[in-house]
């Protein structure tokens, strides 16, 4: 079924006696940009029959609901989640639809129930789409009808049969790995799905693709995406998780086609399980699916979805550029002689937000990375009768907002906060507090974590006036903790996230002008359930800036452009060609300035403020614009780099060389036959030139130095 097939008269409505069989049930649900069908048979649970243009195969379709739970397993052996004998038991009871008014109106909904009578256990599968955006985001919430207690394994979020034969598909993942982020590739699905000859073996695989994150860090390892692509342009299913915990996808063959099946944390992979007494409920971490004819149309409409469920903020519009101290220039080391010179430098250059990052707090002698917890300026840093408030004061001076960087969910081993909290206020295993290099870790689950963390910001945004909080993440724990009531430390874990964020959203309804970095270690927490809370992503700590540029261009398959944050950390040593490759990896997302502007010469710094110049030029374009890639997504180690961002007609494109040929065809196929005017945003001694081919639909790029960057603005004659 194509979505455009779909008439608004239909959109919703039950349908029984379909061509299915006698007493069937049919359930067509959508918008003008997805349609959505569910089928179910009296004797059988519903499936999922029809989503979006590409076509499903109805005899492969996979119950809507799989659900595994002790004492009631698998109906096929193996590593599959799906084919469970709670899910095949599952029958229909009842759907309705409406917009969801708790998004503002602007969603659609359908909410599905089944039920199991074996053990009693009911499903409402919650399907949420923005209007006009071909995504689809699955949530199912289980509860305990029943008598006796039911203790969950898993729950599936999102189930997918019906998909085209794996010969016909690709598979894309993302690997994502401290310093060398969102790293995407690619190959054949049957590369990894044998043909098992199923005729000869009348049955199908055992087997999966099956990728899960690991511990406290949700994309330590790999994003929560993934997307199978049909060759051919035929069609393209796009996928990502929202937990900031737990999650597991795997992909598979079930005959006639190949399956998708989308979880948050699960007892196999992540050591979580959910006792339901009667009458308690559950429900999964979202799963969202972008239904599109190719990748990048699959791309371009999640980062629509993105923006349509994140938290509204005045900075997604703003976009104000950010100096941090941190990244190549104070590393943790700030005082007030070394942070003075670098805010009267950062307000020459344009910049309108100013982070004292990690550090500020470190009073002591043997370090603060196992001390920290009490969040107090250090008065050795800090001297003087206004302490940390002179440097704050200066920045407001320069009508700069002040931030500070801040990693609350940690209270270091050596901190008096780590015998003074409750302990129950951290997590612990088999009574045993947890210890990480050299840290704890609070539970927000616990009043008492939270009132100390309450304690802390107010002092610093309401009593300080700090306007921006970087708050990073810097130790991984797995699997979690078996406090609080919890049977299981996956559950346990689970259960501090969903307050963590929920803590997070207090924060900024009680002070809505405040700006909210997400950093773990980088882009080592990079999932959309912080993203839909906080402000800013942090995309890398990778300090090698020939190393940035891959990191850089595919930072928008996770993040959108005006969440983006990357650094661009300008050096009085560097060259002018390697000043302007660093900074122009930032303009096409959020800049985090950093570096020792306060030592350069005269002419890098019109370099910068130039650079600056072009960012405010375009970003009022970026909260609408959607990425995609003239040379592919990058290679970790590829010469030439493109990201390229579509807003309207205009297509804004950095262009990287790192080394290879001097000249590189860029193409731009929806812009051919057009002719268009290329102009060079950055820098503006520029080292390169571009041309524009309207018969090719080409843009020939010359750099013939390394490394050498531009930003680009292709603007299409009469637009």
């Amino acid at each position: 079924m194509r979505s455009d097939a779909v008439s608004e008269d239909v959109l919703a409505e039950g349908e029984f006696g379909s061509e299915n069989g006698e007493g069937a049930a049919r359930i067509r649900w959508g918008h003008a940009a997805l349609g959505v069908e569910l089928a179910a048979a009296p004797d059988g649970p519903p499936r999922l029959v029809a989503l979006g243009g590409p076509g499903l195969a109805e005899a492969g379709a996979t119950p809507l609901v799989e659900v595994l739970a002790l004492g009631q397993g698998s109906e096929w052996s193996g590593q599959r989640g799906i084919e469970t004998s709670i899910g095949a038991r599952m029958r229909l009871t009842g759907h309705e639809a409406s917009p969801d008014a708790s998004e503002g109106g602007n969603w659609h909904r359908l909410v599905v129930r089944l039920r199991d009578d074996v053990t009693g256990l009911a499903a409402e599968v919650l399907l949420d789409s923005p209007d006009g955006v071909p995504v689809v985001r699955s949530r199912v919430r289980v509860t305990n009808e029943g008598t006796a207690p039911v203790t969950l394994l898993a729950v599936s979020s999102l189930t997918l049969g019906g998909l085209p034969a794996p010969d016909a598909l690709d598979l894309h993942w993302a690997e994502n790995d401290w310093l060398a982020e969102c790293r995407w590739r690619h190959e054949p699905l049957r590369a990894r799905v044998p043909d098992l000859n199923r005729a000869r073996n009348a049955a199908d695989s055992r087997g999966r693709i099956g990728v899960a994150s690991r511990g406290s860090w949700s994309t330590d390892g790999h994003l929560p995406m993934g997307a199978l692509v049909e060759r051919g342009g035929h069609g393209c299913w796009l996928w990502a998780i929202e937990s900031s915990t737990g999650w597991l996808w795997e992909a598979g063959e079930r005959s006639p086609g190949s399956y998708l099946a989308l979880h948050g944390p699960t007892d196999t992979e992540h050591q979580w399980r959910q006792p339901l007494a009667p009458g308690a409920s559950f429900t999964t971490e979202p799963a969202v699916l972008a239904v599109a004819g190719d990748l990048t149309a699959a791309f371009g409409a999640l980062t629509a979805y993105r923006r349509a469920a994140r938290r509204p903020h005045r900075d997604h519009r703003r976009l104000p550029i950010v100096f941090n101290d941190f990244m190549n220039t104070l590393n943790g080391d700030p005082t007030t002689a070394k942070l003075l010179p670098l805010v009267d430098a950062a307000a020459r250059v344009g910049a309108e937000y100013f982070v004292i990052d990690a550090g500020w707090y470190d009073d002591d002698t043997r370090g603060w990375w196992d001390s920290v917890g009490a969040w107090e300026p250090a008065a050795s840093r800090f001297p003087g009768e206004r302490g940390i408030h002179e440097v704050l004061d200066r920045i407001r001076s320069h009508g700069m907002v002040p931030g500070l960087w801040l990693e609350p969910e940690v209270i270091g081993v050596r901190s008096p906060l780590a015998a003074t909290l409750p302990d129950e206020a951290f997590f612990s295993r088999d009574g045993v507090r947890v210890r990480e290099n050299g840290r704890h870790q609070l539970d927000l689950r616990h009043p008492a974590a939270v009132a100390h963390l309450d304690r802390t910001v107010d002092r610093i945004v309401g009593d300080w006036g700090v306007g921006y909080l970087k708050l990073d993440y810097n130790i991984s724990v797995p699997p979690g903790t078996d406090t609080g009531g919890t049977t299981s430390p996956g559950a346990g874990l689970l259960g501090h996230a969903r307050a963590y964020r929920a803590w997070l959203a207090s924060l900024l309804d009680r002070h809505p002008h405040l700006v909210l970095e997400n950093c773990a270690s980088g882009g080592m927490r990079m999932d959309g359930a912080m993203l839909a809370t906080t402000q800013l992503q942090s995309t890398s700590d990778q300090q090698d800036f020939l190393r940035y540029p891959p990191i850089a261009a595919a930072a928008p398959t996770a993040v959108p452009p005006e969440q983006s944050a990357v650094w661009a950390y300008a050096q009085p040593e560097f060259s002018a060609d390697e000043n302007a490759f660093v900074l122009a990896g930032a303009l096409l997302g959020r800049i985090h300035l950093s570096g020792h502007l306060d030592r350069m010469a005269p002419d890098q710094l019109i370099l910068v403020q130039e650079a600056l110049g072009a960012y405010r030029l375009i970003r009022a374009d970026l909260p609408q614009a959607v990425p995609f890639w003239p040379l592919g997504l990058p290679g970790w180690t590829d010469d030439w780099l493109a990201l390229g961002l579509a807003a309207g007609d205009t297509r804004y494109l950095s262009v990287w060389r790192r080394g290879g040929e001097p000249l590189a065809a860029l193409p731009l196929p929806e812009l051919a036959g057009r002719p268009a005017r290329v102009e060079v945003l950055h820098p503006a001694a520029s080292p390169g030139t571009a041309a524009w081919s309207a018969g090719a639909g080409s843009l020939t790029v010359s750099l013939p130095r390394t490394p050498t960057a531009l930003l680009l603005r292709i603007t299409p004659a009469g637009s």
